[in-house]
């Protein structure tokens, strides 16, 4: 079967039918030369066995070619498949937690340093030829039109500012509007904790008390919330609910929540519907202005592969992002302008304006008026760089491929368990949804023990694989479709086969 077909066949909600010879290196190298995306991987630097052992810096970047002096000149050695130089590189399948460096990112912040160095101030208006960034001034904005395809919107709905919580803040502060009657915030039962704290906060800053306002969905004995719990939920306390505020993809199961209908079914109740995207941006195609989404925030060191800590990105509405002038009064007039109460800073006021150095706000109209600060260019430029790599490719061709990647991956523990004694405890366990709509690049693997665990985790890492580990028996296992192959699927099944026997023995 081509891997199109395997694509056609998830696409359409069906289980795909791997061959008999589907647990061999062969299939998966055949799989990696259908790939019509597989020379994306040759845009990043992955670690290799020897860089992923360092204690201490020594000059040298995996995948470059060393001047005798211990620098690197960044002349990449092929990443295609399969060569000598790719059997060195590590297995990274933990996109979900910090996505590999894009080669390009480098090229980006020396662009951005040469500029500081050279024109410095003028760097914030000046466009400079032969640079890959634009005038400092335009980033944020030039990375919200390259960020549109990433999440459904407009460039005009997206800000790219602060970081992932900072922003949650931000648009619980214009979203987030307690009454005597509305004031509960829908959530999960276990959100990744900075949700958790940054909502208990909100809710106690409106001096309210967060054991009556958190309202928390428990997941079910599989670790999953299924949609009619989520919807039943809305039902007992929609009318007094003021937000619901759920992940798009919940970060320890892998679960992707069926975002355009709990988003429908919430605002039917006259709920502020939010989402926390770190885990869904740059992983599942998203189309967060068509669904009615009032707000988004995500995080771009993960799947999106701008550096550890990177920039975040957020969504507003274009509702929301309105500005209205009364009486024909325009941005030069005497009037004031009507728009949505927010936090304010002067990095949110208009460009035409910006510099008057006055106090009267006048905000950019969508999402871009959301800001506060100067943002760091330095950041700005790492992220725009890695996001030049989804600018050859598409988030429905990524997704396409995540598909099969993560169903081979499935297929191939399902084969691992089914070997196992029928007389014993089977060694571990698959809790991210069966169901390839409900997931992304993402296998949460739960072990029958945490010494097992922590033997299988000691195997892989000695082994030359990283993926995450959550105690006290969890491995988080994500297969990216920018740079990962079958080829690493297979051969990560084959060392995880041997761990577990290991353990038995």
């Amino acid at each position: 079967m081509e891997m199109s077909a395997f694509t056609d066949r998830l696409r359409s909600g069906k289980a795909p039918e791997f061959p008999s010879d589907a647990n061999t290196l062969s299939f998966a190298q055949k799989l990696d030369s259908q790939d019509s995306l597989r020379h994306l991987r040759d845009e990043f630097l992955i670690p290799t066995k020897t860089s992923f052992k360092k204690k201490a810096l020594d000059g040298t970047i995996p995948g470059t070619v060393p001047l005798p002096n211990g620098t690197a000149n960044g002349t990449h050695q092929s990443n295609g498949s399969p060569t000598a130089d790719d059997s060195e590189k590590v297995i990274y399948f933990v996109g979900n937690s910090l996505g590999a460096q894009p080669k390009a990112v480098r090229r980006y912040i020396d662009a951005q340093l040469e500029t500081w160095a050279s024109i410095g101030v003028n760097g914030h208006f000046t466009d400079m030829g032969d640079s890959p960034l634009v005038a400092w001034q335009d980033m944020a904005e030039d990375c919200a039109v390259k960020s549109a395809d990433l999440v459904g919107a407009s460039p005009h709905e997206i800000v790219i500012m602060n970081t992932l919580t900072a922003n949650l803040h931000m648009m619980m502060a214009s979203f987030y509007k307690p009454t005597e009657k509305r004031h509960k915030v829908i959530l999960e039962w276990k959100p990744f904790p900075s949700d958790h704290y940054a909502i208990e906060s909100q809710i106690a800053w409106h001096g309210l008390d967060p054991a009556k306002s958190m309202v928390k969905i428990e997941p079910d004995e599989n670790c999953l919330i299924p949609t009619q719990k989520i919807l039943d939920t809305i039902d007992e306390h929609g009318d007094e609910t003021a937000l619901i505020l759920l992940p798009g993809i919940q970060y320890y199961s892998g679960q992707y929540f069926d975002m355009p209908r709990i988003t429908a079914y919430a605002k039917a109740k006259g709920i502020v519907v939010g989402w926390d995207l770190a885990h869904a941006a740059g992983n599942v195609e998203l189309r967060l202005h068509d669904w009615d989404v009032d707000f988004a925030c995500w995080c771009t060191y993960k799947y999106i592969n701008a550096g550890p800590g990177s920039i975040a990105g957020a969504f507003v509405h274009e509702r929301h992002g309105r500005v209205e002038w009364a009486d024909d009064a325009g941005i030069d007039g005497t009037g004031r302008p009507s728009y949505r109460p927010r936090l304010m800073g002067w990095y949110g006021g208009d460009k035409r304006v910006r510099f008057n150095m006055d106090n009267k706000f006048v905000p950019t109209p969508g999402a871009a008026g959301y800001q506060l600060s100067n943002p760091s260019i330095i950041d700005l430029a790492s992220l725009s760089g890695a996001l030049s790599v989804f600018g050859k490719t598409s988030m429905h061709d990524l997704r396409s491929k995540a598909l099969v990647l993560t169903a081979y991956a499935e297929y191939l523990m399902d084969e691992m368990q089914a070997s196992s004694p029928s007389d014993s405890e089977p060694p571990f366990r698959i809790i991210t949804p069966r169901d390839p709509a409900q997931r992304g690049t993402q296998l949460s693997v739960v072990f029958a023990n945490s010494e097992l665990h922590d033997a299988v985790s000691a195997s892989l890492e000695e082994n030359g694989v990283m993926c995450d580990k959550r105690k006290p028996n969890v491995i988080r296992v994500a297969p990216v479709p920018l740079y990962s192959r079958f080829e690493d699927v297979w051969r990560f099944m084959q060392i995880l086969r041997e761990a577990v026997r290991l353990d038995k023995a």
